[in-house]
């Protein structure tokens, strides 16, 4: 079969569709059934699809979206918080893990640019193998899942260095290499990110200001990949432009949009992406050698694991189990290895068959990982927890409350809980409210649609604790209301409700309704009556026997909502006892000397 228009779209669903749901009932993970379908499908094995270099270019935009989102989630403030277990535990994985892998190269023959490529490279973990099996485990919160976390945040930093000296070190070493080059791919970089930092916010506040959801998708697009065609057009990694795009952006109002906006395109195309290796893995060279393939991978799942297990206990302060799970997670090859050595491959630092060799290494490791790790989890005994020895984002440190909607209501909510110091994320589909409410405040404010699924989980919905609804649109209301009760059931829900009918629906949805006029109606209703004489302890009382009654009353009449008939006569009966709530003072109530 072809590879190309129809029969890769085919191809590729078949795995969506019946690989990945079948092997993620066995714990195995998605990115192992798109490996192993495409390891089926492509030319070594039934040969459905006989040229996956084609479908490899296509699919390597999946990786540049991949890094743009990273990129978003490296805010300034983030890499602070995290900067022990980052830069120490991160930075010395790399380092001994590409030192020690890298030896073995040069003891298998590889010169020293090549071995040096190879080290790094292999020392990179999958963060998407890693992250899933984490939080397939539930064990992203423990502390191996958070120092885990950690080091892969410094794997993928240090890609993308390694990304963009691939290409220099292939040309320096064909003698290739000249400062004007260099100078040029320093000018890209330097007008990306000054270009960035003082165009792309305003581009997408113009593109906001339509109104249209697809010319946002489009400008996200855009963004993405003439970042990344601009660095590829200089020699330098087409990953490294998406990823300071997406530094530049992490700050910003349309952070979470953007990433809502990009991660259906992300899934979908490293989904190809891992079809297209699979389909890349010589089998009949597995079978040709098995056990040079076999000795690799053990060495390399050997010699990480030991560097880990190492790093886990000191400087990581784990405990035995939880280092060994540590190394059991992140002793694997990774994606970026794939994109490392086919561009390693493509600039002559290694020659095809080495590249095969190494594809088929890391691909087995991703595929082992599962299997080993489930296993190792039942050996090792259980241990009492202990404290986080570095200074990692817990989860009780992100925000826990998520205010949707920032207009006159929501503000109200928000500056209540600024002024008890608690932190709280808002989101609002008005770009001119959150660039107003940004200008005035260094509250997290974003920009987008909070009734969308994939923007909640961008904004970090699961640990939501209380979900406040102010939108001001009585049908976004309940649908918000609607997607959160779904997804989030134990969270809770407090919703500005626009009237009677409004509250009763979002409390059939088990949300906590306030009407949005009520208290301030209620305020009102008591200083009218003290100036009109009344006592103002007196007024008080009266004002919350009134609210009492008038809270029963409303839940009196949402159990009645579908019955009309019985609905008008509760109200009339309603009517007539307000008449007589307050007969027995109506004395002492009297207003007195009133003309």
């Amino acid at each position: 079969m072809d590879s190309g228009g129809l029969e890769l779209v085919l191809v590729f669903l078949l795995a969506a569709v019946l690989a990945v749901p079948l092997f993620k009932r066995f714990g195995f993970g998605a990115v192992l059934a798109y490996l192993v379908t495409g390891v089926l499908l492509g030319p070594h094995a039934l040969a459905v699809v006989r040229d996956p270099d084609r479908v490899l270019a296509a699919s390597e935009i999946g990786v540049v979206m991949l890094l743009f989102v990273i990129g978003l989630e490296l805010s300034l403030s983030r890499l602070i918080l995290m900067r022990r277990p980052i830069f120490m535990v991160g930075g010395l994985q790399v380092l001994l893990c590409g030192a020690a892998l890298g030896a073995l190269a040069l003891l298998a023959g590889q010169g020293w640019k090549a071995a040096l490529v190879v080290g790094l490279g292999l020392a990179l973990s999958s963060t998407a193998v890693g992250l899933q099996l984490l939080a397939e485990r539930k064990e992203l919160a423990s502390e191996h899942g958070r120092l885990a976390f950690a080091i892969l945040l410094f794997q993928d930093l240090a890609a993308i260095p390694l990304l963009a000296a691939i290409p220099l070190l292939g040309k320096a070493k064909s003698a290739e290499l000249g400062w004007a080059e260099v100078v040029q791919a320093v000018a890209a970089i330097a007008a990306l990110v000054i270009g960035g930092r003082y165009l792309l916010r305003r581009l997408f506040r113009v593109i906001a200001r339509t109104d249209l959801p697809e010319v946002f998708t489009g400008a996200a697009l855009l963004v993405v990949l003439g970042s990344a065609w601009l660095m590829q057009k200089v020699g330098l990694s087409a990953g490294l432009g998406a990823f300071l795009a997406g530094v530049l952006l992490a700050e910003s109002e349309y952070r979470h949009e953007l990433e809502a906006q990009i991660k259906p395109f992300e899934g979908l195309l490293l989904g190809l992406f891992f079809m297209a290796v699979g389909m890349g893995i010589d089998l009949r060279r597995v079978m040709s050698e098995p056990w040079l393939i076999a000795a690799a991978v053990a060495a390399l799942l050997a010699v990480k694991t030991v560097l880990l297990f190492g790093l886990g206990l000191r400087p990581g302060q784990l405990r035995p189990r939880s280092a060994f799970l540590l190394a059991g997670v992140l002793a694997l090859g990774g994606e970026f290895a794939f994109v490392v050595f086919g561009e390693a491959a493509r600039v002559q630092l290694i020659d095809a068959i080495t590249r095969n060799r190494l594809t088929a290494i890391v691909g087995l490791s991703m595929a082992l990982t599962p299997l080993l790790l489930m296993l190792a989890s039942k050996l090792l005994p259980v241990e009492r927890a202990q404290a986080q020895p570095f200074d990692a984002i817990p989860t009780d440190r992100h925000p826990q409350v998520l205010v949707a909607g920032f207009g006159r209501f929501g503000q109200i909510v928000a500056r209540l809980l600024r002024a008890q110091g608690i932190p709280f994320i808002a989101i609002d589909p008005d770009i001119e409210q959150v660039n107003l409410s940004r200008s005035l405040s260094s509250d997290q404010i974003y920009y987008g649609d909070p009734t969308r699924m994939a923007l909640l989980r961008s904004a970090g919905a699961e640990r939501i604790r209380i979900f406040v609804v102010a939108i001001n649109s009585v049908e976004a209301s309940l649908r918000m209301v609607r997607l959160v009760r779904k997804h989030y059931p134990q969270a809770r829900v407090f919703a500005r409700a626009r009237n009677r009918q409004h509250a009763w629906q979002l409390v059939d949805m088990g949300a906590e309704a306030l009407r949005e006029t009520y208290g301030s109606s209620l305020e009102m209703g008591l200083e009218v009556l003290v100036a009109l004489g009344m006592d103002r302890a007196q007024a008080e009382t009266r004002m919350r026997r009134f609210r009492a009654w008038d809270e029963a009353l409303l839940e009196q009449q949402r159990l009645l909502q579908d019955d009309e008939d019985a609905l008008l006569q509760a109200t009339r009966d309603a009517r007539k006892e307000l008449d007589g709530l307050f007969e027995e003072d109506a004395a002492a109530a009297h207003p007195q000397g009133q003309g």
